[in-house]
C-alpha cells in the first residue's frame, strides 16, 4: 500500500516538474517572438524589457529570469529567426542551379521577407548593433547562415561555367548578401531605385547566363580573356597579415 503511495506521489511530482518545464519553455518562445515583433513595431530605440513584456502577455521580470538582459534576449530573438528563415528557404536554395535563378529567387525571398516584417527586423538589429555592441555578433551570426547557404549555391553553379576558379565564392557570397541587405533597407526610402537595382542584379545574371551558352571554344576564349584581366580569385590572407612583396 505504502509503495502505491510513493509510487503515485513520485508521479505526481515528475508530471508537475514537466508541467513546469513547459510553461517555461512556453513562456520563452513568448518572449523570444514578443522581442521581435516588438522590434518591428516600435524600433531598436523603444525596445525595452517592459515593452517586450507587454508584447508578449508576461511579466516583465521574466526577461531577466530567462534571458538575464534585453540584449541577451534579442540576441537569442535574433539567432532563432535566421534558424528559422534559413531553414525555410532551404530546400529552395539547394534546388537552384544557375546564378539567373539564384537571383529570381532572391528577389521573390525579397518580397516575402519584406511582407513579414523580416526585413524591418534586420534593419532594426543592424541599427542596434551600433550602439549595442552585445547585438552584433548575433546578427553577425544570424547573416553568417545566409552567407553559408548562397556560399554552396555559388559554387555549385559557377562550377561549370568559364567564371570557375576566377571568383571567390565565399567572398562574392557575401557581397550578395550585403547587396541583399542594403537593397532592403533602401527600399524604405527609394523603392523605385531598389527595384531598378534589383532588375541590374537579374541583368548581370542574363548576361552570365548568355556566356554559358557560348559553344566551348568561345567559353574558353571568354575565360582565357578573364584571367589576363582579372587574375586568379584571391583568399584574404588569415591572421590579417600582408603577403610579402
Amino acid at each position: 500500500m505504502s509503495g502505491r503511495t510513493g509510487a503515485g506521489a513520485g508521479s505526481a511530482a515528475e508530471d508537475r516538474a514537466g508541467g513546469k518545464e513547459a510553461r517555461s519553455l512556453e513562456t520563452r518562445e513568448k518572449l523570444l517572438d514578443g522581442a521581435l515583433r516588438t522590434l518591428v513595431e516600435q524600433g531598436i530605440a523603444k525596445t525595452s524589457a517592459r515593452a517586450i513584456a507587454t508584447t508578449a502577455g508576461v511579466n516583465q521580470a521574466l526577461v531577466f529570469y530567462h534571458f538575464g538582459s534585453v540584449d541577451e534576449l534579442l540576441s537569442a530573438a535574433c539567432r532563432r529567426g535566421a534558424e528559422q528563415r534559413v531553414a525555410r528557404h532551404r530546400e529552395r536554395l539547394r534546388a537552384v542551379g544557375s546564378l539567373s535563378e539564384l537571383l529570381a529567387f532572391g528577389r521573390e525571398m525579397h518580397a516575402e521577407e519584406r511582407d513579414a516584417g523580416h526585413v524591418a527586423v534586420l534593419g532594426q538589429l543592424l541599427a542596434g548593433a551600433q550602439t549595442h555592441p552585445r547585438l552584433a555578433p548575433a546578427t553577425s551570426a544570424g547573416l553568417d547562415l545566409w552567407i553559408a547557404e548562397i556560399e554552396q549555391v555559388l559554387t555549385r553553379v559557377l562550377a561549370p561555367t568559364p567564371f570557375a576558379g576566377l571568383t571567390d565564392p565565399a567572398g562574392l557570397a557575401r557581397a550578395v548578401a550585403a547587396s541583399f541587405v542594403g537593397l532592403e533597407l533602401y527600399e524604405g526610402v527609394d523603392p523605385a531605385g531598389a527595384e531598378a537595382a534589383l532588375t541590374a542584379l537579374e541583368q548581370l545574371g542574363a548576361l552570365m547566363a548568355a556566356v554559358e551558352e557560348l559553344n566551348p571554344v568561345a567559353r574558353r576564349a571568354v575565360a582565357y580573356t578573364l584571367r589576363r584581366q582579372g587574375g586568379p580569385a584571391r583568399h584574404a590572407p588569415s591572421g590579417g597579415s600582408r603577403p610579402g612583396p
